[in-house]
């Protein structure tokens, strides 16, 4: 990868940067350190074997935490044009080099076990090398590595309501070896937002770069991947018809659960979906949110969401799963909607994912359907009933004549 920073006064760094980007295997050791003293030295050993004088205090330098997130205010430049070995993953878009741009992160061979990209993600961004090693390429040459970067498609996507178990089921899925799935990754939120903002783009762009990011997050970092699933979030059912054209052999799933027990999860915790002024874009086109009572905005929203996907479900290869299934149909149905085999181990595994808490994976897991209807209030009952019961009525009706 060609760097292409100006010169100044950190070019023994720049030097020994270009020394790392060269090596992929050199990448992977050095992300495997964590202790900054220790990263330290072995970069001004590097630097020593190539002879060149590089001050330790300026790796320290470089390398330095920023907890308050001062450097997103700081222009940022492309550090090259060709996408970074496959241990990269793209973690976000910015303005850098007065363009959009692709930022990465490299995960050091581990696998995206966490329950959410992000989380895996401050794993990452933690480390030494990562802030160190900055890479940042042109949107637009994503977009075009598509095309021969052999870059994934997935085996499947998992569209959600919110608070259904889709982590549940991203977490089973991610206990077979071979498996990788993505949860919830902002670069491709990111890239759904400005598609969204930008409805002037030809289909064929928007399809290609979504496919590109797509594949980005999906690289086989291991080389022993032979399926890959991507869960989204829950407003992305809304950008269906785009994920269908751009994935037209790609199967998919929608999960949902009894609105009612939905909607007093959100008022437990508001997620920014269920929240009005929060999202980029007015995604679900409510008029007067600010004023609506927190149940009405959130059954509104999620009627939003239940109608985009019965409006597309003609579009093919939908399977709706009600959360009342769960966890079995996991291994009776959408395994084989997906196209993934699973032997005794890995079924094993999946069952024993299936016993922990999905958001907490140290925890067990504890049923709480009881206990949300139990919890909730008339004013949520009310709302559910004005907006989201016939979208839920319509999805079961729908999935129990597909199942005949």
């Amino acid at each position: 990868m060609t760097d292409i920073r100006p010169s100044g006064a950190f070019a023994p760094l720049d030097r020994v940067r270009e020394i790392v980007m060269a090596d992929p295997a050199l990448q992977l050791r050095l992300s495997a350190v964590q202790n900054p003293e220790i990263f330290a030295n072995a970069m001004v050993d590097l630097a020593t074997s190539a002879d060149i004088e590089l001050d330790r205090e300026a790796v320290l330098k470089a390398i330095e935490p920023d907890p308050l997130g001062l450097d997103r205010f700081r222009p940022a430049q492309l550090t090259g044009h060709d996408l970074p070995d496959r241990q990269w993953l793209p973690i976000g878009i910015m303005q850098a080099g007065g363009q959009l741009a692709v930022e990465w992160a490299h995960f050091g061979g581990a696998p995206l076990s966490a329950p959410f990209f992000e989380d895996q993600l401050r794993g990452a961004r933690s480390l030494p090398f990562n802030r160190m090693f900055r890479q940042r390429t042109p949107l637009a040459g994503l977009a075009q590595a598509q095309t021969h970067d052999g870059l994934a498609a997935p085996d499947g996507f998992i569209f959600h309501l919110s608070r259904c178990g889709s982590t549940l089921v991203s977490q089973m899925l991610g206990a077979l070896r071979d498996t990788i799935v993505v949860s919830e990754a902002a670069p491709l939120d990111a890239v759904v937002q400005l598609l969204n903002a930008n409805p002037g783009v030809p289909i064929e762009e928007r399809a290609r770069l979504l496919r590109a990011m797509v594949g980005a997050l999906g690289r086989d970092r291991s080389g022993d991947a032979r399926h890959y699933v991507v869960k989204l979030d829950s407003w992305h059912a809304l950008a269906l018809p785009l994920f269908r054209y751009a994935f037209p052999e790609t199967p998919w799933i929608f999960l949902y659960r009894d609105p009612v027990e939905i909607i007093v999860s959100q008022m437990r915790i508001r997620g920014m979906q269920a929240t009005p002024g929060t999202m980029p874009q007015d995604l679900y086109g409510i008029v007067g949110g600010e004023t609506m009572s927190a149940e009405e905005y959130c059954a509104r929203a999620f009627a939003c969401i239940c109608n985009a996907v019965l409006d597309n479900a003609e579009l093919g290869g939908g399977l709706l799963i009600n959360y009342a299934s769960l966890p079995a149909a996991v291994e009776d149905e959408i395994l084989t909607h997906f196209a993934i085999e699973a032997d005794g181990e890995g079924r094993a595994a999946m069952r024993a994912a299936a016993g922990r808490d999905a958001k907490a994976p140290t925890q067990s897991f504890v049923a709480d359907t009881e206990m949300k209807q139990k919890e909730a209030t008339g004013s949520v009952r009310a709302a559910v009933e004005a907006h989201l019961q016939e979208p839920y009525r319509r999805l079961e009706a729908m999935r129990l004549a597909r199942g005949k």
